[in-house]
């Protein structure tokens, strides 16, 4: 090797860009490969070249011992001491073994590791730069088609632009100069494989830090970006210096700067609107072009309920519900969107919802206290003693609430007949209990209850009896 060795490895750094230095290292190894093979794999080997002069040195890496028995890895005291005089038993001493004819065989051998060693250098090179570039915009030219992927030409590889991240309706032709975003960048047997997205929101705010030299400075800031690739883009912008529009930055003269964009997104509609720290604020903002006229935030179900005029509903919903979808992604909130008069209506429905809760849980008026005027006071139960001839049994009767007097039963004939009805009235009662057991809580209740307001209307109806 010579000096033109080390003038071809530089001008491969100058337009490969591999560093001279990994160019020296792979030769090294590769050269360190072929002595092996050719000259003895068992020796320890290493070899060295001059940086400057390209001169190529092998050096065979020995153990000083007392006695010589393997002398491909051993050297004796005496031999070494010959070269330095420090070196005692058990030292290791570098032993130049340069072969005559080493270039030549080298050559062959070297090459294609050589070569192996740069298209892995130059891959990694590749991958470390552009997956330090992740969320930039490059420009690449439109370079084939295999089916649906479109692979692009970035100069030093090509990118992989997939199917879900084309631009619906967008035909890509074969010279077409694109702009995209790197949205992944990962390692595979034939390289880096890089991929490239057109519908990313990043795509949007990158495009304008390119067209305007207040967002590119920092000036103003790119809070939020929501986007339906294709159709319509929203962003929110704020800005760090009060005398600077943000929203004026972003349009710029006559529209220049944002019709660049939307030229760039072929067509694609962009809303510019105001960043506000208060939530409510930035979804009134969000929702523009309608006007709102209040809004209210969930945060427990983080959700916003928007008020709109009624003849602003449909634009704040806009078509297929693209303006609501788009406000929901730009503020991160579920946003209910009502009219005026739909939120009305459902106020004055849950006003008669919470009227209804209140009058069930109120409790029942109490019956206004009756004087001794209204209802003559019902004496005690009267014990009816059997007549002699032990026909009837004793019953237990109430007086009626009445002032009148009571015409007193004669005879215990009548008695007779009251006793009988009060047995029958209490087995029809038992035997309707009886039915209505396995109809349910409601039908035995229902029955109790009528079988009390019989046995009421039979105490009044008889008046009760005295002996």
């Amino acid at each position: 090797m010579s000096r033109e060795i080390i003038g071809a490895l530089q001008a491969l750094e100058e337009e490969k860009g591999i560093p001279k230095e990994v160019l020296l290292d792979a030769l090294e190894a590769a050269l360190v490969s072929a002595y092996r093979r050719n000259f003895g794999s068992a020796q320890n080997s290493r070899v060295q070249i001059d940086r400057q002069s390209g001169e190529v040195k092998v050096y065979a890496r020995k153990t000083v011992v007392e006695t010589i028995q393997d002398p491909r890895v051993e050297i004796s005291l005496e031999e070494s001491q010959r070269h330095d005089l420090r070196y005692q038993v058990g030292d290791v001493v570098e032993v130049e073994v340069t072969p005559a004819d080493f270039g030549r065989i080298a050559a062959q051998t070297a090459r294609q590791v050589i070569m192996q060693k740069l298209h892995e250098a130059e891959r990694d090179i590749i991958y470390d730069e552009f997956h330090s570039r992740q969320g930039d915009v490059l420009t690449g030219v439109v370079q084939r088609h295999e089916g649906k992927n479109v692979f692009i030409d970035l100069g030093k590889t090509e990118a992989l632009l997939p199917p879900q991240e084309q631009i619906p309706g967008e035909r890509y032709r074969h010279g077409d100069r694109i702009k995209c975003l790197i949205s992944n960048v990962k390692k595979a047997n034939k390289g880096p494989q890089v991929e490239v997205s057109r519908t990313h929101p990043g795509l949007v705010a990158r495009l304008f830090e390119l067209e305007v030299p207040e967002v590119h400075d920092g000036i103003v800031e790119i809070k939020a970006v929501a986007r339906e690739p294709g159709s319509r883009a929203k962003i929110a912008v704020s800005s760090r210096v009060e005398s600077v529009d943000p929203i004026g930055a972003c349009v710029g003269p006559k529209g220049m700067r944002v019709q660049a964009v939307v030229s760039e997104l072929r067509g694609e509609k962009i809303d510019i609107l105001k960043w506000d720290p208060r939530p409510e604020q930035f979804i009134a903002n969000a929702l523009g072009p309608a006007k709102v006229s209040s809004v209210e935030i969930l945060p427990d179900e983080h959700t916003a309920r928007v008020v709109v005029p009624d003849n602003q509903l449909s634009l704040a919903i806009g078509k297929e519900g693209q303006n609501a979808k788009l406000a929901a992604k730009l503020t991160g909130y579920r946003i209910d969107i009502k009219s005026e008069t739909q939120m009305a209506e459902l106020r004055e429905a849950a006003a008669r919802a919470a009227a209804e809760r209140a009058a069930q849980k109120e409790p029942a008026p109490v019956a206004e206290a009756v004087t001794e005027t209204d209802v003559a006071p019902a004496p005690a139960a009267a014990e009816l003693v059997p007549e002699e001839d032990d026909t009837a049994n004793a019953v237990e009767v109430a007086v009626p609430a009445s002032s009148d007097a009571v015409e007193e039963p004669s005879g215990g004939e009548e008695s007779e007949d009251l006793a009988w009805l009060e047995e029958a009235i209490r087995y029809h009662d038992d035997e309707e209990e009886k039915d209505v057991f396995a109809a349910g809580p409601k039908r035995k209740n229902k029955s109790r209850k009528k079988a009390t307001k019989r046995r009421a209307r039979f105490e009044i109806d008889t008046g009760g009896t005295d002996e």
